[in-house]
């Protein structure tokens, strides 16, 4: 069954009203743009990620990669190291970190919040596999992850056309008025946590979107992904981040995207550019980066040990995965003691 939900509302009317621009997002958590992106640019960029994965064994061998047909066999997302082999070398293209930085949307932010922009170095693409429904990013606030400081905007932007059943992005429109980080707990997907539904109230928007589209919002908008219905596309999309230069910035959004899983630097990710302009840019300004902070994602690791001890399904998943990455980390030695601890009772 559908999910049923309202249409985001367009904000094209307001674009260069930056008093409205301020109110809507003010009031609603959110600002929707239809084509604020070049569509042109977004296509080409589509065909550089896409051929990179289909070179990387993601998608059907012969098939165009514009399509995005995805080798099911191969599935995989953001908590597997086969996942970080094949986003890292997307990852590595001059194009893609490029995108982060067009003035289009660097321009828009500028105007919502009314100050000079610092494109976060830690550029992010988001690539979803079809039917892998489970691993669907659950319900969140990006502060959980992101840090630094709540006026952080998200900037999602679907890599190619993304309707409802491909998995774009939903909003609860009003829910950053908490202004506060609610509570997070364990869950598969992107990020391992999510808000308890319960503790939610409101309709949830999103649409159909189209190559171009943008949505725009503060670190404590409560949103979350849809689910990849679709029997064999990928989902592409730009999940990019902005501040004001002077506000606080974590540490860890001044490096590569998952480079825990392979040590992935910034040499590595420069290493075949052509240009030098966007290289180490924000070395040159002087940013107040605050230590990333542990304790989110430390709470939902407890919580995982304590449902794999019951058996959760999710949970054992999860704690295999991370012993997967690195077996000698001392959060992999108390999954796998766990994990150990419930085999022996299941053959006890």
């Amino acid at each position: 069954m559908t999910e049923l939900l309202k249409e985001l509302r367009v904000s094209n009317d307001a674009m260069n009203n930056p008093d409205e621009l301020r109110h809507r997002i003010s009031e609603e958590g959110y600002l929707f743009f239809k084509k604020l992106q070049d569509p042109d640019k977004l296509w080409a960029l589509r065909r550089e990620m896409l051929t990179t994965m289909q070179e990387g064994g993601w998608l059907v061998a012969g098939t165009d990669p514009m399509d995005g047909i995805a080798d099911i066999s191969t599935q995989c997302t953001e908590g597997d190291p086969e996942y970080a082999n094949v986003y890292h070398e997307v990852y590595k293209l001059e194009a893609f970190h490029r995108s982060g930085h067009w003035p289009e949307v660097v321009d828009m932010v500028e105007k919502i919040i009314g100050r000079t922009v610092l494109p976060h170095p830690q550029k992010i693409a988001r690539l979803w596999f079809p039917k892998y429904t489970a691993h669907t990013t659950p319900i969140h606030q990006d502060f959980v992850h992101f840090q630094g400081n709540f006026q952080t905007y998200t900037c999602w932007a679907p890599v190619g056309d993304c309707p409802i059943e491909l998995g774009g992005l939903a909003i609860l429109p009003g829910s950053h008025k908490i202004n506060q980080v609610m509570e997070h707990h364990f869950s598969l997907g992107a990020g391992s946590l999510c808000v308890n539904t319960d503790e939610l109230s409101g309709e949830w928007h999103s649409t159909n979107y189209e190559i171009g589209d943008t949505l725009i919002f503060p670190a404590l908008t409560v949103h979350k992904a849809l689910p990849n219905l679709t029997e064999d596309r990928l989902r592409v999309s730009l999940d990019n981040r902005y501040q004001a230069v002077e506000d606080a910035i974590a540490e860890h959004m001044l490096e590569p995207h998952l480079n825990i899983f392979n040590a992935l630097r910034w040499a590595d990710v420069y290493r075949n550019w052509k240009s030098d302009e966007l290289k180490y840019y924000w070395k040159e300004l002087d940013l107040t980066v605050l230590p990333r902070d542990f304790s989110y994602g430390n709470k939902g690791f407890e919580e995982a040990l304590e449902l794999a001890r019951d058996r959760d399904e999710r949970a054992v998943l999860h704690l295999n995965r991370l012993i997967k990455r690195d077996s000698t980390t001392e959060l992999a030695q108390r999954a796998a003691a766990v994990l150990q601890e419930v085999n022996a009772g299941a053959t006890g």
